[in-house]
């Protein structure tokens, strides 16, 4: 009955703005999420309008609702991820009696709680907790880059993706699942707030470091990890783009993490980074290998986003870049990731 979850998505769920509330749905050992408050898709399950899949985790339309339906709650989440981290206006009603009725807040967003006076008296008067999960670690919990990962003998795969919102985190934990249950030691190294949310032991949020430790946090969760756990591969789920101009980001996974397999992740009806025109065409999957192999890693595998998709598309699509790269190509959610496994398992015969 502990960390019992509602997850608070301000009308976002069917969208990509709630892909924080998409990985909690999918699975956390940090909470246990009971149900999610969501007015345009209320009474349906949330699983079912994720991806089809009925995962009993009700939707409601109501703060009430949910205390009328899914008590004992221990924890509301706002669980969106905005651009810029703005905490909208109108999820603070909801957010407000949710502290009211004893829930402690957890929110993922660069908006903090704790900056707002009202919500932290409020909070203060029900005696419940405001977590910041992006709050910035204090500057002496910050690890500078030392060249220790250059110790580390297991592979280091990072899943990387040519866009923002793909489902690399997704596509890292099944991975993860998957070597597990070849009796393969994986280990996950999160880089944003969902995988801590998620439940991750290890890693930092990458957007809320400052940039001069980004490369010391990425290398003091990679050691910590493999020496801890003696991982026998270490994944580390990836964050925006090499070229996306929002927030161009991976080479830090390359380069300091010293992560020479890529698994990378890619939509092929996306056309446009974050679906706008304006910031330019999303370049060819063939382009992207070819940029990550001047980093010196390999492309191991391509995962595919099948958003827009119909099941036949999908599958033509996984054919066409089977033949095209000569690697796996893995539709995570529909068929799983085992087939990058035998690939991993040949790293770790070379290692």
């Amino acid at each position: 009955m502990d960390n019992r979850a509602l997850l608070l998505t301000d009308g976002f769920l069917a969208t990509p703005n709630a892909k924080t509330a998409h990985g909690l749905i999918r699975g956390s050992e940090r909470y246990t999420v009971v149900g999610v408050l969501d007015k345009p898709t209320a009474g349906q399950d949330a699983g079912v309008v994720l991806d089809g899949h009925n995962r009993g985790i009700p939707i409601v339309a109501s703060v009430s609702e949910a205390l009328n339906q899914l008590a004992p709650l221990q924890y509301a989440v706002v669980a969106i991820a905005t651009n810029g981290g703005v905490l909208p206006a109108s999820m603070l009603n909801d957010i407000k009696e949710c502290i009211e009725h004893g829930l402690s807040i957890v929110n993922g967003l660069h908006e903090f709680l704790n900056d707002k006076p009202d919500i932290v008296t409020l909070a203060q008067r029900y005696g419940v907790e405001l977590i910041d999960v992006r709050r910035p670690k204090p500057r002496n919990e910050l690890h500078f880059w030392t060249g220790e990962v250059n110790q580390i003998t297991a592979p280091i795969i990072a899943v990387m993706g040519t866009d923002c919102a793909l489902g690399k985190r997704t596509t890292a934990r099944l991975i993860r699942e998957a070597c597990h249950q070849q009796q393969i030691n994986a280990q996950m190294i999160y880089t944003g707030q969902t995988g801590w949310l998620q439940g991750g032991q290890y890693g930092f949020v990458f957007d809320s470091t400052l940039n001069d430790f980004v490369s010391g946090e990425l290398e003091h969760a990679l050691v910590s990890c493999w020496r801890e756990t003696s991982a026998d591969v270490l994944l580390i789920e990836g964050q925006a783009a090499l070229r996306n101009p929002s927030g161009p980001c991976g080479s830090e996974f390359l380069v300091s993490g010293n992560a020479r397999y890529v698994v990378l992740v890619h939509a092929p009806k996306r056309t446009y980074y974050d679906y706008d025109q304006a910031w330019g065409a999303i370049p060819s999957v063939e382009s992207e290998i070819a940029l990550i192999n001047a980093y010196n890693s390999e492309v191991i595998a391509l995962a595919i986003n099948t958003e827009d998709c119909t099941d036949e598309e999908a599958l033509a699509y996984q054919n066409e870049y089977s033949e095209r790269l000569g690697i796996p190509v893995l539709l995570p959610l529909q068929q799983g990731v085992a087939a990058v496994v035998p690939i991993i398992q040949s790293l770790l015969q070379k290692n």
